[in-house]
Formats: structure tokens, C-alpha cells, sequence
């Protein structure tokens, strides 16, 4: 079931993207692993997927040394706790939810101290919902410059959530509106943020978050079911 859903998965994306007169292989699927069992993990990286995404740090980090996959990528997609920041470890290759300067600045300060430097992106609350993390629009205009002299982090894009909706349609707005603020963000032209991911779409909506541009989609139920 794993191996079908992810070949119709990867179907869909790229009809998507060839619609939108974009290269298929620009755009990353990640996998979302959260609550799925290691087996099961290994079961869709045999069927071809690359890269997986956890939204718990401690439980994300124990089922990456059990599946013990070498040449997979493991994206953070959950809210990062700054209590938790000590178990990123350089376990994943990309953290999504970067939602506020402070927590920046935490994880660039652990970074620094263990010489490393991690790729992340950071969340935009585009629809101004209380009930979402996220900076919104106008917050991150006003602090771009100062996410850009952090020196243990690297911003290579932005994520957003749209509100939950059946009708995909209706997420469009939302993923335009992230795609705009990137590129009135590049207008800045700063040192240290290349903004060129947009991480938006998921399972309900991940074929119109391609048309209006998703580099990254995050796609849980359609590989793995319910859970």
C-alpha cells in the first residue's frame, strides 16, 4: 500500500508541476513520518522516498538512530520547544519551524557552540490565525535583517499552514501570499538569507501550493494513511 501511494503521490506532483510549466524535479517531497513506525519508514524509503519529516524532537531523534538510514534527509516540521533545541544534534537536514526571532537566535547560539551551522525556514502565520506558530508577514519584514546576522543558521526559504479547508482551492490565497512575501523579501537583497525554498502544501492541498510555486511539500496521510 506504502509502495502504490507513493508512486501515485510522485504521479500527482509532477502532473501538477508540468501543468504549471515547472520542472517536477524541482519540487522536494518529504514524506511525513510522525507517529509511523520505523518498518513502515523503511518500507516507503525502498519504494523510493527521500526524505522524511518528524514533528517531535526526542521521538524523531530516537527513530532516526533506529532506522539508521544513511542517505536519507530528515526535516523538523513540528514546533521546536527552545527546551528542546539540545536534541537537534545535527540529526535533520532542514528545520521548517523557525516561528520567532527568539528561537532563532537559541538555536544559532547552540549552533555556534557546537560549530555547526543548520538550514531552516521560517514560519509565516500568512492567515493570522491565534490558534498558529508563525511570525506574521509584517513581524518578519521588520526582523529579516537582524534573522540575517545570526551566524549558526542558514534561512534558505519560508513555510506556512494554511487553515484547514476541504476545498483546496480555497489554500491558494494563502500559498500566493508566502510566495509574494518571499519575493518582496529577495528584494532586500541581504547576505546570509537566500529565501529560495517555500515549504507549503500537504496532503488536501499539495497540488495547488505546486501551482503557486512549493518547492517543498509535506505529505503524511496520502503515503502512510491514517494514523
Amino acid at each position: 500500500m506504502i509502495a502504490d501511494n507513493l508512486k501515485s503521490v510522485k504521479r500527482r506532483i509532477s502532473k501538477a508541476a508540468r501543468q504549471a510549466g515547472r520542472n517536477p524535479d524541482s519540487i522536494q517531497l518529504v514524506a511525513v513520518s510522525k507517529q509511523v513506525s520505523s518498518e513502515n519508514i523503511i518500507t516507503a524509503y525502498k519504494a523510493g522516498a527521500k526524505y522524511f519529516g518528524e514533528n517531535k524532537i526526542q521521538e524523531a531523534a530516537d527513530k532516526i538512530d533506529d532506522v539508521n538510514l544513511r542517505d536519507v534527509g530528515w526535516h523538523f516540521i513540528g514546533h521546536l520547544q527552545k527546551n528542546k533545541i539540545k536534541y537537534l544534534d545535527s540529526k535533520f537536514d532542514l528545520i521548517h519551524s523557525v516561528d520567532s526571532l527568539s528561537l532563532a537566535e537559541k538555536i544559532s547560539s547552540y549552533c555556534e557552540s557546537q560549530d555547526i551551522i543548520q538550514l531552516v525556514l521560517l514560519q509565516v502565520n500568512i492567515s493570522g490565525e491565534e490558534s498558529k506558530f508563525g511570525m506574521l508577514p509584517s513581524e518578519l519584514i521588520a526582523q529579516l535583517s537582524v534573522f540575517a546576522k545570526l551566524k549558526g543558521i542558514r534561512i534558505k526559504g519560508l513555510m506556512t499552514i494554511p487553515p484547514k479547508d476541504p476545498n483546496p482551492e480555497n489554500s491558494r490565497k494563502y500559498f500566493s501570499e508566502l510566495r509574494l512575501l518571499r519575493d518582496r523579501c529577495q528584494s532586500l537583497n541581504l547576505n546570509g538569507i537566500e529565501l529560495n525554498e517555500l515549504s507549503m502544501g500537504m496532503t488536501g492541498d499539495y497540488e495547488v501550493a505546486i501551482e503557486e510555486g512549493a518547492t517543498i511539500v509535506r505529505i503524511g496521510t496520502a503515503i502512510f494513511g491514517f494514523r
